[in-house]
């Protein structure tokens, strides 16, 4: 939901200083890397280097350069705290120490767990709520396009690729505007059917053009954070009003609102931004992480919700 806005700002303002960070900026570490990959990466010191590469490392697509950046991130960073500076960021991202093929190990594994607990909950959804619920169907696409996001996220954070970051910020994109269906549908669809089949037709749209001009025109790191703002600030505002206005009629409303509320204050640990303890745990883990019971309570919001609304439903069936 309004977690997913927040990330994306936080993301798209790192990544639009990705091509000048101060260790990349560093000449000992463009001297490094140009020495490294004069010396490992042609003829037969490149047939080496691919002979003793973990098969598991090439699968992932870690390449000679990949390496030679990595090692020299490390020679960097040493050089700066020996001299008692402080850690400095490379490409965007603070210095990470690789766990087998995993680029941020915490985040790639907190994203899979994420991935996982709507998958569980996906699973206890179809198995509580019947069919004929009125949201069924809207809300078993909605923990597709989640579980779809976090699998993206997953190999976003195993391995950063221009490819791999383009589909975790589209797929975030497309939760989000999601989010704002699925409470389009919640709040105005039930009544009038015809208004949220425009509504959606439009989201598409609007996804469509974003995606297209991300992917075909220029990847615009500063529209996309305003765009971002924007449908996060929707999604934020419509689901907690109609939650306001519906908690003393719905008890369980209640649950959507506590989400709401939590994923906006957990976002603010991004903002704590500081090098990841052990050179694994920074603060976006430590959110990714955060999130995963909150996933969780928002499914049982719409479990309950669901049931709710077949209920009344049927109540109004046998009344006609």
């Amino acid at each position: 939901m309004a977690g997913r806005a927040a990330r994306l700002v936080l993301l798209a303002g790192a990544a639009a200083l990705a091509s000048g960070s101060q260790g990349d900026r560093e000449p000992v570490y463009r001297d490094c890397v140009l020495q490294c990959e004069e010396q490992n990466c042609s003829g037969g010191a490149l047939n080496h280097f691919r002979s003793r590469q973990p098969i598991y490392m090439s699968l992932a697509g870690w390449t000679c350069r990949d390496d030679c950046k990595y090692e020299c991130m490390w020679v960097t960073v040493g050089l700066y705290l020996q001299e008692g500076h402080k850690v400095p960021q490379f490409h965007g991202k603070w210095p990470f120490s690789r766990f087998l093929f995993f680029q941020e190990p915490a985040s790639a594994v907190a994203s899979f767990l994420n991935g996982l607990a709507s998958l569980v909950m996906l699973c206890r959804y179809r198995t509580f709520v019947p069919a004929s619920s009125p949201m069924y169907h809207t809300c078993v696409a909605f923990a597709w396009v989640s579980l779809n996001a976090w699998f993206w996220s997953t190999v976003f954070h195993t391995r950063d690729t221009d490819l791999t970051e383009k589909m975790d910020y589209f797929c975030a994109s497309t939760v989000i505007l999601h989010s704002i269906y699925l409470c389009c549908v919640r709040t105005v669809g039930l009544q009038h059917p015809a208004v949220v089949s425009a509504f959606r037709a439009l989201l598409l749209l609007m996804l469509t053009v974003h995606v297209s001009y991300l992917s075909l025109i220029r990847f615009d790191y500063g529209y996309n954070l305003v765009a971002n703002m924007a449908i996060g600030l929707v999604n934020v505002v419509w689901w907690l009003a109609w939650c306001l206005w519906n908690q003393q009629r719905l008890p369980h409303v209640r649950k959507c609102m506590v989400v709401v509320l939590l994923l906006q204050g957990l976002s603010l640990l991004e903002l704590l931004d500081f090098p990841p303890l052990f050179w694994v745990l920074d603060a976006h883990a430590i959110w990714h992480i955060s999130t995963i019971p909150v996933h969780v309570l928002f499914f049982s919001f719409l479990e309950d919700d669901s049931l709710y609304l077949l209920k009344e439903s049927e109540a109004k069936f046998k009344l006609d």
